[in-house]
């Protein structure tokens, strides 16, 4: 358990595990810095039949370019404890998510997907897929947070049990 955001945090001891979150944040980190990313998603999906149970999807707006060009009225830019505190929301808000999520009764694996442009250069060990959806899911809007250059929508979509 670490903290972040005020706030303790379940982190992975694992090795393989560990090394594939650092080698894609950093991809994902250069793709930003480009404002190249459009959404970052996590599925859950059963390990026995590969259903997709959840979808955890985070839609990414520049709201501001990195080249920093003039505007005719700057906009105020927000201070790091102002956006510790929205994305400390969010947290708060996915950690009291298991008050309405269907129970995951079975083995479940998970996938990050990335969506960007399409002139983006993508390392030879990523692969295209599909969008990965839930049919006639349930979804629920999670808050947003922004930075002075990024605007993220949070939502999951999940199936009910009885659809199962």
């Amino acid at each position: 358990m670490t903290k972040k955001y005020g706030m303790n945090m379940l982190v992975t001891t694992v090795p393989e595990i560990k090394s594939y979150m650092r080698e894609m944040l950093k991809q994902v980190e250069v793709w930003l810095m480009q404002s190249k990313v459009k959404k970052l998603i996590m599925v859950i999906k059963s390990k026995e039949t590969m259903e997709i149970l959840e979808r955890w999807q985070f839609d990414i707006h520049v709201t501001k370019d990195h080249q920093q060009q003039p505007t005719p009225k700057p906009t105020p830019e927000k201070t790091e404890k102002e956006i510790h505190a929205e994305i400390q929301a969010i947290m708060r808000q996915i950690t009291a998510s298991v008050t309405f999520l269907p129970m995951l009764d079975e083995k479940c694996t998970w996938t990050v997907l990335c969506q960007t442009d399409r002139d983006v250069e993508v390392p030879a060990e990523w692969s295209d897929t599909d969008h990965h959806l839930i049919l006639n899911a349930e979804q629920v809007k999670l808050r947003s947070f922004s930075t002075s250059i990024h605007k993220i929508d949070a939502m999951v979509a999940y199936r009910l049990q009885d659809d199962l």
